[in-house]
């Protein structure tokens, strides 16, 4: 019976372990970018020596890709299609630091010229992304408009977040969402129903 609650105890701290690593790399990612963040920072963070980081990971391509996934995965997860983009604009709004920032997409936009974070969005993250907002439209292109609402939520996330413009950067969250799901609804056709609010 021991050794069966010494494995129940060993599975735990492993998720444990696993989970600290990939919040502290998310948050540091987002901080900094990909070259910036740097894995010995990571673990202290974490709160785990670089070597446990390691044997969870891999090495830091694959930490920064399961950062990414994971966070936008959970994103997609939350509840519904309608309410996505909503959900996206509601972490992606958040003050820096916030519990509910999106620290997924500010990752990617910190790390531009990181090769494999620009290939784990769209190739963990970017066609999930566009297939669950383009079930959303009744026109024809609503491939290609759920495309453009993407490539905009990213925009908004870069002027806001990283290079800091006003008005954007100090604008109300709710401001903003309203003006971006109007938009949605407009560039979607979606006449029917109003997507709900963040």
């Amino acid at each position: 019976m021991s050794s069966e609650n010494e494995t129940v105890s060993r599975k735990k701290d492993s998720a444990a372990t696993s989970a600290a690593i990939l919040a502290a790399a998310q948050e540091l990612f987002a901080e900094r970018g990909y070259a910036r963040a740097t894995v010995r920072d990571i673990a202290a963070r974490a709160g785990v020596n670089q070597a446990l980081l390691f044997r969870y990971f891999g090495n830091k391509d694959e930490l920064f890709r399961a950062a990414i996934a994971d966070q936008g995965r959970r994103r997609l997860a939350d509840g519904p299609v309608e309410g996505l983009l909503s959900r996206l604009l509601a972490g992606m709004l958040e003050p820096t630091g916030s519990a509910a920032q999106e620290y997924w997409l500010q990752a990617a936009l910190r790390s531009p010229g990181h090769d494999e974070g620009t290939s784990a969005i769209r190739r963990e993250l970017g066609d999930e992304y566009v297939r669950a907002m383009s079930s959303l439209g009744d026109g024809p292109d609503s491939e290609l408009c759920a495309d453009l609402l993407l490539a905009w939520l990213l925009g908004i996330g870069l002027l806001r977040s990283v290079h800091r413009r006003e008005p954007l950067a100090s604008a109300d969250p709710a401001a903003v969402a309203g003006h971006v799901l109007r938009a949605a609804q407009v560039l979607l056709a979606r006449t029917d129903a109003n997507f709900p609010p963040p």
